[in-house]
């Protein structure tokens, strides 16, 4: 165990341990009734599975802070569900299962930097770029004229993701994707 933390230390997004599990703080409040102790009512999301809890603890209690490390890698390639990723300081290699990665995986494309959280030397997260280039493979071609507001046709991009995009997108474009919810923003450039 790498520490403890106090009840009075807690802070929006800091990392904590219980029960041998990795946690998150999403919120919290210190409660202070007229009769009995104090006490903290918790928000918390598990680091491994995504759950959330909402235990409340006593003031002054002490929780265990978890061996979490989190380093900035690049990603090389994907061989066999596996993703392989470099440390841009030391280059040592590891891979995390597309299990671990979750939609993280639509927007992987080679050398693209990203923030691995490790949990007891174990990848246990990525965090990308808030959005990413990636360049459209496949898509119905764009029509002179096609103008209606709002219309969207589907769109393969590199990496094997579908998008909806407006009309005017052809296949060579390069588009501007959010990461975290995987719509299109905008076109960086075009074809040709």
């Amino acid at each position: 165990m790498a520490g403890v933390i106090d009840t009075s230390e807690f802070r929006k997004g800091m990392k904590i341990e219980i029960d041998g599990e990795p946690f998150e703080i999403v919120e919290f409040q210190h409660v202070k009734p007229g009769k009995g102790s104090a006490f903290v009512r918790t928000s918390i999301r598990s680091l491994l599975t995504g759950r959330v809890l909402q235990p409340t603890l006593k003031s002054g209690e002490k929780v265990a802070k978890p061996d979490i490390e989190e380093k900035d890698m690049q990603f090389l390639y994907e061989q066999g569900g596996d993703f392989y990723f470099m440390d841009t300081r030391n280059y040592e290699q590891t891979f995390i299962s597309a299990e671990v990665l979750g939609e993280s995986k639509n927007f992987l494309k080679e050398s693209i930097n990203a923030s691995i959280l490790f949990y007891n030397g174990k990848a246990i997260g990525v965090t990308l770029p808030n959005s990413v280039d990636l360049k459209v493979t496949k898509c119905d071609p764009g029509v002179r004229g096609d103008t209606v507001s709002g219309a969207l046709k589907p769109a393969e991009l590199e990496t094997g993701y579908s998008v909806n995009v407006p009309l005017f997108i052809n296949e060579g474009d390069i588009l501007k994707i959010d990461t975290r919810d995987g719509k299109y923003l905008t076109r960086v450039a075009t074809a040709g």
